[in-house]
């Protein structure tokens, strides 16, 4: 990705469209396809592993973004021979240790690891602790898994550049609520809720909206749709455009949010009771079984 300059708080690096259409992992054989199913896995497992250690969505969105890209670009990581769920974990790991809500290896680890056991994620729904015999670690184990996770964290520092900053678009979204006077509605809460849920829902965007827009068009958008649902008529026939968003861009992210619940589902139905190939050799497995069944064999 390219460097940013200038008001670089305000905004992130961008994926080309050459790095979206040439991933590693779509030159070394995998399909389009399962590398969307891996990645959706990968961002889930980070959501509910921060719900499960309690830290901000602020922090578990920034890491999914790292995570995301990471994957981007014939220079980026290949499914093929890095195991998505070590880099999610240390997506999390890198994003967490500078801020007010570190977490340490072990528990991180046991938490990844309690996660993986409970897969298919939509089974895991409990905003509880993670029970300690759920997922323990042996010492042996978790020294190597804290091996991997120091050795996972610096390729994804390499492979970025040490370019790891990320803009998000949620303080950007009330401000522009504030800017339209939407609070002065009574249903102004319902509309932040809605905007802050498509916010949140395009983190695991197939499309990686995070990767291909800049945080005021996120936030443009998810007012917009989330305006037209709760039907709270906002001022000015186009005034997505005060905030430099036109017409095409804005129908373009709408959409891709709009999708995003028939992606799932559709997600849900391909894998059903199956564990989505979360290692490289799982991944390697489904593309030569992909590969026997399109050859008939």
């Amino acid at each position: 990705m390219a460097p940013i300059t200038g008001l670089s708080h305000l905004v992130n690096p961008l994926a080309t469209p050459d790095q979206l259409a040439n991933s590693s992992s779509q030159i070394d054989g995998v399909p389009g396809d399962l590398e969307d199913s891996v990645r959706f896995e990968g961002v889930k497992l980070i959501q509910a592993a921060s719900v499960l250690l309690r830290l901000p969505q602020e922090l578990a969105a920034e890491a999914i973004v790292i995570f995301t890209r990471f994957w981007v670009g014939s220079e980026g990581g290949s499914l093929i021979v890095n195991n998505a769920k070590d880099v999610a974990s240390a997506s999390l790991y890198l994003t967490a240790k500078p801020s007010a809500h570190p977490v340490s290896p072990r528990l991180l680890l046991t938490t990844f690891e309690y996660l993986d056991k409970a897969r298919p994620l939509h089974s895991v729904t409990s905003r509880n602790s993670v029970q300690p015999e759920d997922c323990f670690l042996s010492e042996g184990s978790y020294h190597a898994a804290r091996k991997v996770l120091i050795k996972t964290e610096a390729q994804i520092l390499r492979t970025l550049g040490y370019q790891t900053h990320v803009a998000l678009p949620f303080t950007l979204c009330i401000n522009y609520l504030q800017a339209l006077d939407a609070f002065k509605d009574q249903h102004a809460q319902a509309l932040a809720r809605r905007a802050f849920a498509h916010l949140n829902t395009a983190l695991l965007s197939p499309q990686l909206l995070y990767l291909t827009y800049q945080p005021p068009a996120l936030a443009t958008a998810a007012i917009y749709l989330a305006a037209k649902e709760v039907e709270v008529k906002l001022p000015g026939d186009e005034w997505w455009e005060v905030f430099d968003l036109d017409r095409e861009e804005l129908g373009f992210l709408v959409v891709a949010m709009m999708s995003m619940a028939g992606f799932a589902e559709e997600e849900a139905v391909k894998w059903g009771k199956r564990k989505v190939p979360l290692t490289a050799d799982e991944v390697q497995s489904e593309v030569e079984k992909r590969r026997l069944l399109d050859a008939g064999e």
